[in-house]
């Protein structure tokens, strides 16, 4: 049985579900490019055998940030970009969480609430890692924001790749202390404090929207609630010490482009329900796993909770602070000739043929029965029908 994919879905489901939701244009644009992305409506190009043995039809992709079937190379590329800067030092990966208390607040603010988000998540780290105590200076950090959980529903969480070191105020290199264990319980009421005086200040400053029926005075009597961690659980995780930053770094380049759902996780679509895969992390495995679990939505909630994490346009949900941050090349060489590494050298832009070759797949431009390079023959012009094979040619 074919592999159901987000295509497929939106093709069949879309139409309806817009007719009866209203949606920003940003939001129907992502969904436009997902029902459409490598089919004729894009237009797309012929190559071709030169002695004829076969033909292949290229569709052209949508290039949008949340289909799962673009972006694998603009993913390959910047983690070749951002390997060949990370420091030969140990990184710690850093997650900080929005208290679903505030998702409504976040829906209605979506762009306030990013920004304030990052800010709380920065000053966290560097007021507690410019104490002494823990390491004395400002580290590199690279910071993504995920809007997901695993059953798709609106989870706001910022991951951070910190490094294990930085520049002592006299330009030496400064390796962390005592093992860098920042206490949870310390970073989570730090982070609880800045978060909940910003938005503070932001509600006085006129630039927060409350969500309809929430009037004032109980909003306040919310954010007095948030501060009490008797009352509300803030969910700050601190991971284990990696000896280089590529893991993590890897982990945070499969969430840039390809929407919240890959295709891989879906099972089954028949026209009325989607049963896709899931790690439930409150149920784990003896390996500390979350377990593979499947469940099944109405084709109009699935719809409903993909395109729940459109970002709006121009949008960063990636952001890179002190050491890794561009203005601050000079000290990340410092930092770097402090570790024996060399200056940075930046990855020649990698094309889609090499990266197949890396992967060990055979050249897609090749003709599997003598060969040879395959020569363009034709366009396929937007919204067209592909051209026929030419006579004793065979669709590839």
């Amino acid at each position: 049985m074919a592999q159901v994919t987000l295509p497929d879905i939106f093709q069949a489901s879309f139409p309806d579900y817009e007719r009866s939701h209203p949606l920003p244009w940003h939001v129907r644009r992502a969904a436009y490019a997902i029902m459409h992305c490598r089919t004729a409506v894009l237009g797309g190009h012929v190559q071709s055998c030169p002695d004829g043995h076969v033909s292949r039809i290229w569709y052209n992709s949508c290039q949008h940030r949340c289909c799962p079937q673009c972006g694998f190379l603009q993913i390959e590329r910047w983690l070749a970009t951002q390997q060949a800067r990370l420091l030969d030092c140990d990184h710690y990966h850093v997650i900080f969480t929005l208290p679903h208390d505030l998702n409504s607040l976040w829906l209605d603010n979506v762009a306030q609430m990013t920004s304030l988000l990052f800010s709380a998540v920065r000053a966290t780290l560097w007021e507690l890692l410019g104490d002494p105590k823990y390491l004395g200076a400002r580290p590199g950090l690279i910071a993504a924001l995920h809007t997901w959980g695993q059953t798709l529903v609106l989870h706001p969480h910022v991951h951070c790749l910190v490094t294990g070191g930085s520049l002592s105020p006299s330009g030496q290199w400064l390796g962390v202390r005592h093992g860098y264990r920042l206490p949870a319980g310390v970073v989570m009421a730090v982070f609880r404090g800045k978060l909940l005086a910003a938005l503070r200040r932001a509600f006085q400053g006129g630039t927060l929207r409350l969500p309809s029926g929430l009037r004032p005075q109980p909003f306040l009597n919310l954010l007095n609630r948030l501060g009490h961690k008797q009352k509300t659980r803030w969910n700050v995780r601190i991971m284990e010490r990696y000896a280089h930053g590529r893991g993590v770094a890897t982990y945070l380049a499969r969430y840039l482009r390809g929407g919240a759902l890959k295709n891989s996780r879906l099972v089954a679509f028949d026209g009325h329900q989607v049963v896709f895969r899931y790690h439930d992390n409150g149920d784990r495995t003896t390996d500390g796993k979350g377990k593979l679990k499947r469940m099944s939505l109405p084709v109009s909630d699935f719809i409903q909770r993909v395109l729940l994490h459109v970002p709006a346009p121009r949008t960063q949900v990636v952001r890179f602070y002190g050491l890794y941050h561009h203005t601050q090349s000079a000290g990340l060489s410092r930092c770097r000739a402090a570790l024996g590494q060399g200056p940075v050298e930046e990855p020649e832009e990698m094309g889609w043929q090499e990266n197949c070759s890396q992967r060990g797949e055979a050249h897609p431009e090749r003709c599997p029965r003598c060969g040879q390079r395959l020569v363009f023959t034709g366009i396929i012009a937007r919204s067209g029908s592909p051209p026929g094979t030419r006579s004793g040619e065979r669709a590839a």
